[in-house]
C-alpha cells in the first residue's frame, strides 16, 4: 500500500486529500478516510495537503500508528458493519459515496 492515513485524521476529517487525489482512491468512513491500496497510484498528492498529517507512505508511518497500515487494507477487504460485502476497489469513491463506517480499530479509537 502505498500511502496511509493514521489517526490523526480520526474526527478531523478534512477531506482536502479528497479533492486532490487525481485517482479518487480516498474513501470516506464515519470518523476517518481511508486510501484504497488496489487504486493508489502512488503520486503523493494527498501528502502535502492534509492539515494533520496524517497521510504518508505505508514504511514512513510514525511511531504508535503502526496498526493503520493494516487497518486501511482492511476497510477495503473486510466486510463492514451494515454492509453485505467488503467494498473492494470499486474504481474510485465517488462512485460508491461516502461509506459512513470505519474499522472496528478506528470505532474504537481513544484519542
Amino acid at each position: 500500500m502505498p500511502y496511509v492515513i493514521s489517526g490523526a485524521c480520526i474526527d478531523v476529517n478534512d477531506k482536502s486529500c479528497m479533492d486532490e487525489c487525481p485517482v479518487d482512491c480516498i474513501y470516506e468512513g464515519e470518523r476517518k478516510s481511508y486510501v484504497n491500496p488496489k487504486e493508489c497510484i502512488d503520486c503523493g498528492a494527498c501528502e502535502p495537503v492534509c492539515p494533520v498529517e496524517a497521510i504518508t507512505q505505508d514504511r514512513d508511518v510514525e511511531a504508535g500508528m503502526e496498526a493503520f497500515v493494516e487497518d486501511d487494507r482492511r476497510f477495503f477487504v473486510d466486510v463492514l458493519p451494515g454492509r453485505d460485502a467488503p467494498i473492494g476497489a470499486p474504481g474510485g469513491a465517488r462512485v460508491v459515496g461516502t461509506i459512513g463506517v470505519d474499522t472496528d480499530l478506528v470505532r474504537d479509537w481513544q484519542a
